[in-house]
């Protein structure tokens, strides 16, 4: 008996994304630039979230939901190693920002490459031991490293324990620019702060994904062990790939710790982890723009839905199963992750190539 198949209306969308001129493109990309840069309009917000501030929902979670999400793409989309503890990296940038923002003074423009490069070096740390595991193992390692970073700034006082630190300092304002003037109400600059960011981190990854680097990202995740006999060093690739996604978790806690004025140990939970994972497998794991649709959903259906208070969360929950069921595969997934899953070869493990693979299976069932 063949499972029916929900009708693949999106797919057709991509294959025709793909045979779009690259002129074409570059103005569809400018379109969605400039989307993204009024979507704060009130007229939007009133729909968008009539309970809440849409602006505010619109820096976060959504902006760094969707920053978290392609960071994390990287390490499970691309070189299909499953990370249950990438909150670290977010908590790791966070601090970096708070600790030298209140205890040395420096600019925010100072502190950001700082952060970043503390994330990086953290996600080699925890690679470079960790990396020889692989399925199930390796995620349980970095669970427990998500959990250790949590727990540490929970007991230590350099980190303000408990209490967490305060107060730490906004980006500068720009002169003459009313859009960029960062203060403590208005959430609107640091939102188009983390659609710039969104930006380079898309030209960065995009760059990469096509270089020499995202090929042995693809062999990686598509079959390891053949990898490596073909010459891959595949070691390396996966560094390579934590570091890059630790480096993006780390900008966006940065970005978050110079908002939020006061961070503590409670802002960076392990669910934090699950629903960015949640994010880049319902859009469509190694997929870009899935990956971030997936993560403006994630984001934005619970404040949708707030008006049924503790109902939201049922209903939240209820909408990931029903999307997962008509689009195993996610909702934005690339051709060739496509062709992947259809083969049961989806990385992260099997996880993803189980799911497609007894969904393409025909099962005769019957005399």
């Amino acid at each position: 008996m063949t499972r029916p198949r929900f009708p693949d209306v999106l797919g057709g969308a991509s294959d025709l994304w793909a045979r779009t001129p690259g002129w074409q493109r570059l103005i569809v990309y400018l379109l969605l630039i400039f989307g993204a840069l009024v979507l704060p309009a009130q007229s939007i917000g009133s729909f968008m979230t009539p309970e809440s501030d849409w602006s505010a929902v619109l820096f976060y979670p959504i902006g760094i939901y969707i920053l978290l999400a392609i960071g994390l793409n990287v390490v499970v989309g691309q070189a299909g190693l499953l990370d249950l503890g990438y909150v670290a990296f977010f908590a790791i940038g966070g601090y970096a920002m708070a600790k030298i923002g209140i205890s040395l003074k420096w600019d925010f423009w100072f502190i950001v490459p700082v952060g970043i490069i503390i994330a990086l070096a953290a996600g080699v740390i925890l690679g470079a031991p960790t990396l020889r595991l692989r399925g199930d193992y390796l995620a349980i390692v970095t669970l427990g490293f998500g959990e250790i970073i949590r727990i540490t700034a929970n007991n230590l006082s350099f980190t303000g324990g408990p209490r967490g630190l305060a107060p730490i300092p906004n980006p500068p304002s720009v002169k003459g620019i009313s859009q960029l003037q960062f203060g403590v109400l208005d959430t609107r600059p640091y939102y188009y702060l983390c659609v710039f960011a969104i930006v380079v981190a898309i030209i960065l990854v995009k760059r990469l994904e096509r270089s020499r680097v995202g090929r042995a990202w693809a062999a990686i995740r598509e079959d390891e062990d053949a990898a490596e006999v073909m010459g891959v060093p595949t070691f390396r690739y996966k560094l390579w790939a934590f570091a890059i996604g630790a480096s993006i978790g780390g900008a966006a806690g940065v970005l978050f710790a110079a908002q939020t004025i006061s961070i503590t140990p409670d802002n960076f939970p392990f669910l934090l982890s699950i629903y960015i994972i949640c994010a880049v497998v319902l859009g469509g794991s190694g997929n870009l723009p899935g990956v971030m649709v997936g993560a403006f959903l994630v984001a934005w259906l619970p404040e949708r839905f707030r008006a049924f208070a503790d109902y939201r969360v049922l209903i939240f929950g209820a909408s990931l199963v029903i999307m997962m069921i008509l689009r195993p595969e996610g909702l934005l997934p690339s051709r060739r992750r496509r062709a992947e899953l259809a083969e049961g070869t989806g990385g992260m493990g099997a996880l993803g190539g189980e799911v497609g693979a007894v969904e393409t299976q025909n099962v005769e069932v019957g005399p």
